[in-house]
């Protein structure tokens, strides 16, 4: 399993105290309870078990762990590790910030219940300041490290669809593919596909529906099949999405592909440092729009993209957001026609000074025939 350079663990760590610091906050807390937010202890510690506690101070960072992890805990982080079992993790983490005597204690409230901080939290003398946007607005920009884990991760999902569309053909069910397309990614040397969602592997009409996972369906000749997918490469995702025909591509796939096309062009000809979201988004959706399919566009345009396959910033109508350098983000146009299915092309972009870069090789974008 890769190790985190702790020179990494080290100047995040500083940039959270800066954080902290801005906030007038005197320790930081974090709970991955069975893998929840551990994407965010991940980042911050280099730890990725399932359960964990973080507690920081503008002088200590210390890893909360159970007997589970006293080998892996030691490998993966540089932080003082205390092994416990005596008490629940939040339970443990309120005691800590009581006997700490700190007056101000930074929380996510996004991330724990009600009824826990109601039991463990609230009976500690001390303010409670919600902080759940630390970790977040910290994981936003991207480094060179989780860039160059993210373009692994695209590399090996571009290769290995590449590999299974070969074995590809008419009477496969959308089933046999997934679990083909899964195999590969993981025999090419990522962790797995994405952490928490299944694959989208839609065919012929069941294409209209954005998020359809693979079912027992076969493919059909001259069907088109959707396929929204992507790779773990230590921890850090990819996401792309690709259309492919059985046999033969449909005048009518070619002209929506194509509309689609446009669209992605000239949204990533949108993208740079400063632009709203909403307008990223906008640039697409117009060019969908002109082409007599505005009301098939459905979705945003895309999302950010890192440690999970949904982030901030997001490419879409409503979006507040204002792109940065260092943001990483999907752009993701589609058309979906009830009754005879639809289209979507994603690739992933790293914002740069000036513009953009594709970190998935956006080539195969037309559709593939096999």
């Amino acid at each position: 399993m890769f190790l985190m350079d702790s020179n990494i663990i080290t100047k995040r760590v500083e940039n959270l105290r800066a954080l902290m610091s801005e906030k007038g906050i005197d320790v930081f807390t974090l709970i991955v309870d069975e893998r929840s937010n551990s994407e965010s202890c991940h980042y911050i510690s280099g730890f990725r078990g399932s359960s964990a506690g973080l507690i920081i101070t503008m002088k200590d960072s210390i890893l909360i762990t159970d007997g589970r992890y006293t080998t892996q805990s030691k490998s993966q982080t540089p932080f003082n590790i205390i092994i416990q079992s005596e008490l629940s993790m939040p339970e443990y983490l309120a005691r800590s910030v009581s006997d700490g005597g700190y007056l101000r204690a930074g929380f996510e409230a996004g991330k724990i219940s009600h009824a826990t901080y109601t039991k463990y939290f609230a009976p500690v003398k001390c303010e409670w300041i919600d902080a759940s946007e630390m970790i977040p607005t910290l994981r936003r920009t991207k480094d060179s490290h989780e860039v160059s884990m993210i373009r692994r991760a695209a590399e090996i999902g571009r290769n290995a669809l590449g590999n299974v569309l070969k074995l590809s053909h008419a009477g496969m069910s959308e089933t046999e593919f997934d679990i083909l397309l899964t195999g590969e990614i993981k025999r090419l040397g990522a962790e797995k596909g994405w952490a928490h969602d299944d694959f989208i592997v839609a065919s012929g009409e069941r294409s209209a529906m954005c998020h359809a996972p693979a079912t027992s369906r076969t493919f059909a000749e001259g069907e088109t099949v959707t396929v929204d997918y992507g790779a773990m490469f230590e921890g850090y995702m990819s996401d792309i999405t690709r259309n492919f025909a059985v046999g033969h591509a449909s005048d009518k796939a070619r002209e929506i592909n194509a509309v689609l096309l446009r669209a992605h062009s000239e949204a990533v000809k949108a993208i740079r440092p400063g632009v709203k979201g909403s307008d990223v988004d906008g640039v697409a959706r117009k060019v969908i729009a002109e082409a007599g399919y505005g009301d098939k566009f459905v979705h945003g345009l895309g999302h950010g993209l890192g440690l999970e396959v949904h982030e901030s910033p997001r490419l879409s109508r409503t979006s507040k957001d204002i792109l940065q350098a260092g943001d990483v983000v999907t752009v993701e146009p589609g058309i979906y026609i009830e009754g005879w299915g639809g289209l979507r092309i994603e690739d992933d972009y790293l914002i740069t000074e000036d513009g953009c870069e594709c970190l998935t090789v956006n080539d195969n974008q037309s559709i593939i025939v096999i």
